[in-house]
């Protein structure tokens, strides 16, 4: 009780109009002092020269020590009616989350420079900040290439997901884009999920070309275990820089960027998503916080406060200090009230 006292955050009065009646204790001295100097007997004397070298008593300067007694019990008397109280809120926290995989395209084409430094950092980047907004829901990680791989099963844990998506980069799988494997492989990770919300963000800069599961397959799967799926097509229009090994070293050369946008928004339409085009660092940005918000985690916080009367130590300080006052004016005061 008494460190909560102190802690002001928490404190809060369940009556606090009584601390209107402090607006007496100056008037109820001014009273007292009025009253005391009519009723003080006078003295005539022929000359003030003996009493001059004459200095109170102890007693007498501690007198005013019955008068500071006497508003302490008045104002802890007064704190007392106004109930001070210690306020303790709990919070029960209800989530729906919502399960993600994040299905990464790690082809060599997404060295291309059209994003800054290039396509597969600005995706990691990204996709790093999405992962950080998304609190409640579990995600999980699947790169592809000419094969597919999952990088991070599902988890709650967002710093595993975190490291894992830190650690992709181009030419970690047999190259070549099969978006076909890396849409089933997500929908693989996501098929004995109990959430009820669950989404594929399939994120590719190419055309199928290889891969053991044709994207029609993989998208009749997704849609078999209500799988929403949001593409993202990354790249700019016309050609792009890309960085070539040559006699001279590392050379620059512009490519054509071809991304099957059809199939992707074959994909995104028929299981209830969305296809996105993203040609620069701040489009791709965009389209991930656009998704942030088309796929809202239900959070329910109940909030539960407990209270705690402190009114007890002022009434009893008010107690001791009328006590005192009352002692100390009939026995060592008794003499010069």
């Amino acid at each position: 009780m008494i460190k909560a006292l102190f802690d002001g955050q928490h404190i809060s009065f369940a009556q606090p109009w009584y601390f209107l009646l402090l607006l007496l204790l100056p008037a109820l001295i001014l009273w007292e002092w009025k009253n005391k100097t009519r009723q003080q007997p006078k003295l005539r004397l022929s000359s003030l020269t003996a009493a001059l070298g004459v200095k109170p008593s102890l007693r007498i300067r501690l007198r005013p020590v019955l008068k500071v007694l006497r508003s302490l019990a008045f104002i802890g008397l007064v704190i007392a009616l106004a109930r001070p109280q210690s306020s303790n809120v709990t919070e029960s926290v209800d989530s729906d989350g919502i399960d993600i995989v994040l299905s990464v395209d790690v082809s060599g084409s997404m060295l291309a420079e059209d994003l800054k430094p290039n396509r597969i950092e600005a995706a990691k980047q990204v996709a790093l900040d999405f992962v950080r907004k998304r609190e409640n829901d579990r995600i999980g990680l699947v790169i592809f290439s000419g094969e597919s791989f999952t990088q991070c099963p599902i988890t709650i844990d967002h710093n595993i997901v975190n490291e894992q998506l830190s650690a992709i980069q181009s030419g970690m799988l047999q190259d070549g884009t099969a978006i076909g494997m890396g849409l089933a492989t997500a929908v693989d990770r996501l098929r004995n999920s109990k959430a009820k919300s669950k989404i594929i963000i399939l994120l590719t800069d190419g055309v199928n070309n290889t891969g053991l599961i044709d994207p029609s397959t993989a998208l009749e799967i997704a849609k078999a275990y209500k799988i929403r799926v949001y593409c993202i097509g990354v790249g700019t229009r016309g050609e792009a820089p890309y960085p070539m090994q040559g006699p001279m070293g590392t050379q620059k050369q512009m490519v054509p960027v071809e991304i099957d946008e059809a199939l992707l928004k074959t994909i995104a339409t028929q299981t209830g998503g969305k296809y996105f085009r993203a040609t620069s660092n701040s489009s791709l940005s965009a389209v991930y916080k656009e998704i942030d918000q088309l796929e809202k985690s239900k959070v329910e916080v109940s909030s539960f406060k407990h209270f705690t009367d402190l009114f007890l130590p002022f009434a009893v300080l008010a107690l001791i200090c009328i006590a005192l006052e009352m002692l100390l004016r009939y026995t060592y005061f008794r003499s010069i009230t």
